[in-house]
């Protein structure tokens, strides 16, 4: 690992026990990785890995003019991306300049005041865990391939940095568990109208996190764009309990009468959440299958019997599950997926 990013891993994680903003969070992100590449804006964003890079979980931005963030959303999904972050995790090597070679993006990005922009995509032999961006404002020194290079090296590191900010939430959320609430987003991909439960959890996310007005809207506009784009499957975004203070499920879908979007935002638990826990916590394909049946209340000697295993190799698989986790017995394991 190097300095920086053992810092990072280290600092982000500390951030998220401590109930750090989202803004005081970007800032040591930001803080962090100027030793390796110099930057006047950062955006670190987590996704759900088994799915590759479909939408951002939770992010961290510092030093983007929001304008330029919602322009640049826009032209993702209006197919006028050259370096879209979809097609970089399919690269070889998952790194990107924005503004190097494409006249389009040159303009956006000055109009910004940005000279170019860097991208990077988290990626392992487990799937894309999120996408680090860097830029650089206009009239500075541009992107160059050592500096790509630099921030490809940090991958590891940010990706522990990623995990460790899922999995310092605790087991046991003290929040409720809110009714689902509804939103309505109009053709202009702007709230037209929401649930009172809907209202509550925009309140919820902001005590917890702190969380910019700009950015809530920005990912329901991405949700609601995401919805009517025919190249994407309809699938909920899963966010941590660290960012909504319980693990919740956000799920959009076109209203054919209409055109609006209708934005789900519920609680997400038991088997629906077990694929995307499963993956933040390192846990394997064997301990999953023990998982499952753990909440569906089967004792070990059954779960031997219906996986074709030992109850000492049950057990084993049990003592992994609550070292990953940080559980102390099978109800707190429980619990951790259930609310």
């Amino acid at each position: 690992m190097t300095r920086s990013g053992d810092r990072l891993a280290r600092e982000f994680a500390a951030s998220a026990q401590q109930g750090a903003s989202a803004l005081e969070t970007a800032e040591l992100i930001s803080r962090a990785l100027a030793p390796v590449v110099a930057h006047d804006a950062v955006r670190l964003a987590g996704s759900n890995p088994a799915r590759g890079w479909d939408m951002g979980a939770f992010s961290f931005w510092h030093g983007y003019e929001p304008a330029l963030v919602v322009e640049l959303q826009d032209r993702f999904y209006r197919g006028d991306d050259p370096w879209a972050l979809d097609a970089i995790a399919r690269r070889q090597v998952p790194v990107a300049m924005l503004g190097a070679g494409d006249q389009g993006a040159q303009r956006l990005l000055a109009e910004h005041g940005v000279g170019c922009e860097l991208r990077l995509v988290l990626r392992d032999t487990h799937g894309v865990w999120g996408v680090l961006t860097l830029a650089r404002e206009l009239g500075g020194r541009p992107f160059d391939a050592a500096d790509a290079r630099r921030l490809l090296e940090l991958t590891p590191e940010l990706i522990t940095a990623l995990r460790g900010y899922v999995t310092a939430a605790p087991l046991r959320t003290a929040m409720p568990a809110l009714a689902p609430g509804v939103v309505i987003m109009g053709a202009d991909n702007q709230v037209k109208s929401a649930t009172p439960q809907a209202s509550q959890w925009k309140d919820q996310l902001s005590r917890k996190r702190g969380v910019p007005l700009w950015m809530g809207e920005l990912f329901f506009a991405g949700l609601a764009m995401r919805a009517r784009d025919p190249r994407v499957a309809p699938t909920p975004v899963y966010c941590p309990s660290m960012t909504y203070g319980r693990w919740t499920a956000v799920h959009a879908e076109v209203l054919p009468e209409t055109g609006e979007v209708a934005i789900v935002i519920e609680a997400a638990s038991g088997h629906q959440l077990l694929p995307v826990f499963c993956d933040w916590y390192g846990i394997t394909a064997r301990e999953r299958q023990v998982f499952t049946e753990v909440l569906d209340g089967a004792p070990p000697k059954r779960i031997a019997g219906r996986l074709g295993l030992s109850p000492y190799t049950v057990n084993d698989h049990l003592k992994a599950l609550f070292r990953k986790t940080g559980a102390g017995g099978r109800d707190e394991l429980v619990t951790a997926v259930t609310g």
